[in-house]
C-alpha cells in the first residue's frame, strides 16, 4: 500500500463514524446530488460503477470506491484525467480539498490533483492545484455533465 493510500484509508476509518454510507446502484445518483448541493459541476467527476459512497456531513469527508480505474478526456480543454478506484476528499461549498485518487496528465506524466476550487479565479472558472504546487484554471463549462 502506498503512503497516499494508507493516509486515505486512515481518513476513511476516522470519518466513517457518523457518515452516511451507500452501496450499489444508488451511489451514482447520490454523488450527483452531493456535488449539486455543494455547487460543484457534476461533470467534474464523470465516474461510473461506484460500489461504495460515504459522506460525513459534520466533517465534510467524502469517499467513493469504483469497480475499476477510469480515464476520461475533457475534450474541450484537451485534458485527460485518471480516476483511481478509490477517491477521497473534503467537500465544502465549491471546494474539494485534500483530494486523493485523481490525477491529470502533464507532459505525459500523471500528476495528482489535490485541490479543486469552483469560481476561482473568476465566477465562471475552476482552479485545479496539483501535488507539485502547479495550478491551472479552466472554464466551468468544460465540466458540464455529458449526456
Amino acid at each position: 500500500m502506498t503512503a497516499a493510500a494508507a493516509a486515505a484509508a486512515k481518513l476513511k476509518e476516522i470519518h466513517s463514524k457518523g457518515a452516511d454510507i451507500y452501496h450499489g446502484d444508488i451511489c451514482k445518483g447520490k454523488i450527483g446530488e452531493l456535488l449539486e448541493e455543494f455547487s460543484v459541476p457534476k461533470g467534474l467527476l464523470p465516474v461510473d460503477e461506484i460500489e461504495e459512497l460515504g459522506f460525513n456531513r459534520s466533517s465534510g469527508f467524502l469517499w467513493f470506491k469504483m469497480m475499476k480505474k477510469k480515464e476520461h478526456k475533457f475534450k474541450s480543454i484537451g485534458q485527460t484525467v485518471i480516476y483511481n478506484v478509490e477517491i477521497t476528499c473534503f467537500l465544502e461549498k465549491g471546494h474539494l480539498s485534500k483530494l486523493t485518487g485523481v490525477k491529470t496528465k502533464e507532459l505525459m506524466l500523471p500528476v495528482g490533483i489535490t485541490d479543486i476550487l469552483v469560481g476561482e479565479p473568476s465566477p465562471d472558472m475552476i482552479k485545479f492545484t496539483t501535488a507539485v504546487g502547479v495550478s491551472r484554471s479552466y472554464p466551468a463549462s468544460a465540466f458540464a455533465p455529458q449526456e
